[in-house]
């Protein structure tokens, strides 16, 4: 047999699927544990926030139409349907919004493709708290060392990463969920693998973009599912040189490195690298955002005092959203830098309540947005991915002030982590739209005493609600 098809011998699709399989819970550092708590109930009250929104209930009542099973919970919602459905709806509300976290190096959203999946497996077999956070992080960990492989190339390519890349977080989680072995995790990833799609296109006005993350949820689900009942897949499925992963989603060797995928793989856990958003759009903006607010901080200024604003960026947030504005939906609003710049000067925040559909061609807004000029800085680029989300801010008002601030890392980074107190502030403001606040706080203490639950299908049920899913007809992204 060809070596590449020999299960084990594969370094890295082999020594991903060994830590997978390998995980114990009492290994996972305390530090890791807790912060996987603050991101998981992150997710969840982005999801149920989302659950209202037009495009998450055509989702959800196109599918419940072809989908009579009533296996899995729609959270924030009475629907059930089939696991698989389930997760593609979910992980949709999850990254309904642009409110959910982001891996910056790895460029994916980790909880959306993550936890729909491990808790579709919950819902099927009885899972402790334990064993779900130890699922938990078995995903967030894979999904993001998939994307540092990749490179910010990848995204630059065309690809969305978070649709590419994050079946690896899917399958990760969904096969620590069912406890597969080593041979049967390379298979769960390798069928999840050659799944993987997503066009950035998608960030132009469509919906579709949204529902990138629940299909890349669904299809690592459908991976772990299918490889423990002997399902085969790509057993080298990163390393390949011909239809591989990285050979395929990247224009050559020289743009991915698989050394990514193992190094420190058990011994630094990338979990402690995702973000999380305070800000209702793409991360890439949010810089930017801190930016603007640190220098009215220093010298007050509004949107009437602006002659014109230049961010100074990397060659990815340019491409990624420094694009000129046109109204083509809230998806194209909230990933375009200019349109959300001209939402802070405007309104003080960039979060829920600021984005409307009839805000979308707001002739103010669209005006500002024109004074907002996004160029590649070269040196900003040549520090890589991790500065990826760096900025230096220039602004130019009326009366002749100049100001400028350099933004490495916005608030809620790594590097600037919120407080436990912030992000159940956040989760429990986006939840209280669908749920009451003392079903909100259950939610919460579920998360944040996991480890003593024992039965994990119980936060499915808390995720549930008594709102039926309203159908939509026509509504724009």
């Amino acid at each position: 047999m060809n070596q590449h098809n020999d299960i084990g011998t594969n370094p890295y699709t082999g020594g991903v699927a060994a830590f997978v399989a390998g995980l114990q819970y009492d290994a996972i550092p305390a530090p890791v544990l807790e912060r996987i708590k603050l991101l998981i109930l992150d997710s969840l009250g982005c999801a149920i926030y989302g659950a209202a929104l037009p495009w998450s209930r055509i989702l959800a009542d196109t599918l419940s139409r072809v989908d009579s099973t009533q296996g899995s919970t729609v959270w924030g919602t009475s629907l059930k349907l089939s696991a698989p459905h389930a997760a593609l709806v979910n992980g949709t509300l999850v990254q309904s919004f642009e409110l959910d976290d982001v891996h910056r190096v790895g460029v994916l959203h980790v909880g959306a493709v993550t936890l729909p999946a491990v808790l579709a497996v919950a819902e099927q077999q009885r899972m402790s708290g334990r064993d779900f956070l130890r699922a938990c992080v078995a995903g967030y960990e894979i999904g993001p060392r998939v994307g540092m492989c990749m490179g910010p190339e990848h995204i630059a390519q065309g690809w969305h990463s978070g649709a590419t890349v994050g079946v690896f977080s899917a399958a990760a989680g969904a096969a620590a969920a069912l406890k597969l072995n080593v041979e049967q995790t390379v298979h769960a990833l390798g069928i999840g693998g050659t799944q993987a799609a997503g066009l950035m296109a998608a960030q132009f006005g469509a919906m579709v973009k949204r529902m990138h993350a629940g299909r890349a949820s669904q299809s690592g689900l459908y991976g772990a599912l299918l490889a423990q009942n002997g399902f085969t897949g790509i057993v080298d499925v990163f390393e390949n040189p011909y239809g591989g992963f990285c050979s395929t989603f990247s224009r050559s060797d020289d743009r991915f490195d698989l050394s990514q995928l193992v190094d420190g793989l058990g011994e630094r856990f990338e979990t402690m690298r995702i973000a999380l958003k305070f800000y209702s759009c793409v991360g890439s903006n949010h810089t930017t955002l801190d930016a603007i607010r640190v220098m009215q901080g220093r010298h007050p200024f509004g949107a009437s005092d602006i002659e014109r604003i230049v961010v100074h960026g990397s060659r990815v947030t340019v491409d990624h959203v420094g694009w000129k504005y046109a109204p083509q939906g809230l998806t194209s609003a909230q990933l375009n830098l200019p349109y959300c710049v001209a939402t802070l000067l405007l309104e003080g925040d960039v979060f829920v309540d600021q984005f409307t559909e009839d805000k979308v061609a707001d002739p103010q807004r669209m005006a500002l947005a024109e004074r907002v000029q996004v160029i590649e800085d070269p040196a900003i680029t040549a520090r890589g991915s991790t500065f990826r989300h760096m900025v230096r801010v220039e602004a130019f008002l009326r009366d002749g002030t100049h100001l400028e601030q350099t933004v490495e890392a916005q608030r809620g980074s790594e590097h600037a982590f919120a407080s436990a107190e912030e992000i159940i502030d956040k989760m429990k403001k986006l939840a209280g739209h669908r749920i009451d606040a003392a079903h909100v706080q259950r939610i919460v203490d579920w998360v944040l005493h996991a480890e003593t639950m024992p039965d994990a299908s119980e936060l499915a049920r808390l995720l549930a609600t008594d709102i039926a899913v309203a159908p939509v007809t026509t509504v724009t992204a």
